[in-house]
């Protein structure tokens, strides 16, 4: 039963995508389809990045320690959501007018602090691997703590980005802040813990 899990996670976590090419066969991403495909994509990214943060608490609550093993393929996926959202700016919107886009980046707040949480979001996928966890060591959860930083700055992304309703945002920024309030005491007890001492070496 376990091992069914990981690849059920795995499908589910596609059925988004999945969604969206059903949709765009059946033509039915509405007058604007760029559009449609950069909110429907930036949306399950900014998911799928909460749903990652929320492991942790999760373990902590429920004492199943087995969900942290999934906790990197839903980072992953969160980046993957992210590289489509982009992409589809890249390519569908902006066509790889490089001057353009980087007028937008200069210009548009929303764009800037959505392209921003993208570019972190590149080391910590680029560092997921066990390999890179065994390599960086102490300063891998160092690293991976700017998650959080990823978090705040695409809620901000989304709520600059809407011009009315911000009713979602905010549904969005409150888990986040919740999110970050359950993992205050995991980091008190962290910065708690007395640093190690050296034993001195032995007196011949």
């Amino acid at each position: 039963m376990r091992r069914a899990v990981r690849p059920a996670l795995f499908i589910a976590c596609l059925v988004p995508l999945a969604v969206l090419v059903f949709r765009g066969v059946a033509d039915d991403l509405g007058a604007n389809p760029i559009e449609e495909i950069t909110h429907f994509t930036g949306d399950w990214a900014l998911r799928f990045l909460l749903i990652t943060l929320a492991i942790t608490p999760l373990r902590r609550l429920t004492g199943n320690n087995r969900l942290v093993s999934y906790r990197r393929m839903l980072g992953l996926f969160a980046f993957f959501y992210a590289c489509l959202h982009f992409l589809t700016w890249l390519v569908l919107d902006q066509f790889f007018d490089w001057e353009a886009m980087v007028e937008d980046v200069m210009k548009r707040p929303y764009i800037t602090v959505g392209f921003t949480a993208f570019v972190l979001l590149v080391p910590l996928a680029a560092t997921s691997t066990k390999r890179m966890v065994q390599r960086l060591g102490p300063w891998w959860r160092r690293l991976h703590r700017a998650v959080y930083v990823v978090g705040a700055l695409a809620v901000l992304h989304f709520l600059w980005l809407v011009k009315a309703d911000i009713r979602e945002p905010l549904i969005y920024g409150a888990i986040l802040a919740a999110l970050l309030f359950l993992r205050l005491p995991t980091a008190a007890a962290i910065r708690a813990r007395p640093a190690r001492v050296m034993a001195p070496p032995p007196q011949p």
